[in-house]
């Protein structure tokens, strides 16, 4: 289960998006996945990876099943590293992330090479300006790193 990290507020308090990310992933009726919380340091510390990894912590998921991925600053890079961490992984990835954001992710880690499929996507927000901004934002965000991940794969 890979859940794609987003925003860490000041003292190092999850974003209600970072939140409702790993309360889909957690919601997978799998027996014992892997978690793997995604993202790097920043404007406020700690990485995104480690608040995940707190939240999962705090809904009874050990230490054992969580592999942290510090590395990547953006979607694109995010899914180049999971991909070389998951590279001898058998079976499905499941992708946790916001609704909007999970066709890009899910075609990135596919171009990877890694079997990804959707899970249930948390519930939007309720503002429906900032619902239309992150949705128009992914318009010329899939193409362009779907391009990229292509090049660095030839």
């Amino acid at each position: 289960m890979v859940i794609f990290g987003c925003a860490v507020l000041r003292g190092g308090r999850p974003s209600p998006m970072l939140q409702r990310r790993v309360l889909a992933a957690t919601a997978l009726e799998d027996r014992e996945p892997l978690y793997v919380p995604t993202g790097a340091l920043g404007r406020h510390p700690p990485s995104e990876a480690q608040v995940m990894a707190r939240l999962l912590r705090e809904r009874g998921i050990p230490d054992a099943r969580i592999t942290l991925e510090e590395t990547g600053n953006d979607t694109l890079s995010s899914v180049r590293a999971v991909a070389r961490l998951l590279r001898d992984h058998a079976g499905p990835v499941y992708v946790a992330t916001s609704g909007f954001h999970q066709p890009r992710c899910v075609l990135l880690l596919r171009l990877a090479g890694v079997p990804a499929r959707r899970t249930k996507a948390p519930k939007p927000v309720a503002n429906p300006l900032l619902r239309w901004y992150w949705r128009l934002r992914e318009i010329p965000a899939v193409p362009y790193d779907a391009a990229l991940m292509l090049w660095r794969r030839r």
